[in-house]
């Protein structure tokens, strides 16, 4: 079983109407909706935003439905000038950029409850991510993902998050679900397709293609589950 978690309705709405014979159940106010894609069961869940959000929901996945892969899709913000609008990002890694106990010493973004700075993604599942990308006829992009309770619209906020964890997008959700099965020891991969900038223009940009972006991860998201 393959689990699916975006932050919003509409970066997973394209998957949902795919799924045959699909049951829905509500825990802790997030609706779970598991059935099957192509011939591959999936289990699928729109968390809301934020990293608490997107943590409980990967936690209550793992423990109520135990996929044997999570997979979180959706949009973010380009911290890297060689990515537009609609571009894919399957990441190399995760961080947390607001992570900050760097008056006791430790680094940015460092989490000591599990003693890591990157949070690892399972590299033969981002391999088969990558594959259907191509297969969908979407250039395949690499690189940190670096995710936190803000929505990055300020080009030094910009500056400072890809100069320190030397990431190529930014997002809300991506580094909790990571850490999430990082803890749990299950198999995660995130994949973000570009809304914006992450800089002065990107209320304004995220509101024009965030919808159109948030396809494009779906696009692969269906090659990959055969559909």
């Amino acid at each position: 079983m393959t689990g699916i978690i975006a932050a919003m309705d509409k970066e997973l709405e394209g998957l949902l109407a795919h799924i045959k014979k699909p049951m829905s159940e509500e825990i802790a106010g997030i609706r779970f909706v598991s059935g099957s894609i192509s011939s591959k069961d999936v289990v699928c869940a729109v968390c809301g935003i934020g990293k608490v959000n997107a943590a409980v929901c990967a936690g209550t996945m793992i423990l109520k439905y135990d996929p044997d892969e999570i997979i979180n899709t959706g949009v973010g913000g380009a911290l890297d000038k060689e990515l537009h609008v609609c571009d894919v990002v399957c990441a190399e890694y995760a961080v947390q950029h607001d992570m900050d106990t760097t008056a006791l010493g430790d680094p940015p973004g460092f989490v000591s409850t599990v003693n890591t700075l990157r949070f690892p993604v399972d590299e033969e599942l981002s391999a088969r991510l990558c594959a259907a990308m191509q297969r969908a006829g979407v250039q395949p992009k690499r690189g940190g993902v670096a995710s936190g309770d803000r929505f990055v619209c300020k080009a030094e906020d910009k500056s400072y998050i890809r100069d320190t964890f030397s990431c190529r997008i930014c997002e809300m959700e991506g580094a909790a679900i990571a850490h999430a099965c990082y803890m749990f020891k299950k198999p995660c991969a995130i994949l973000r397709a570009v809304s914006d900038g992450a800089d002065e223009d990107a209320g304004m940009s995220y509101t024009e293609f965030a919808g159109k972006a948030a396809k494009m991860s779906v696009k692969v998201l269906m090659e990959y589950l055969g559909a």
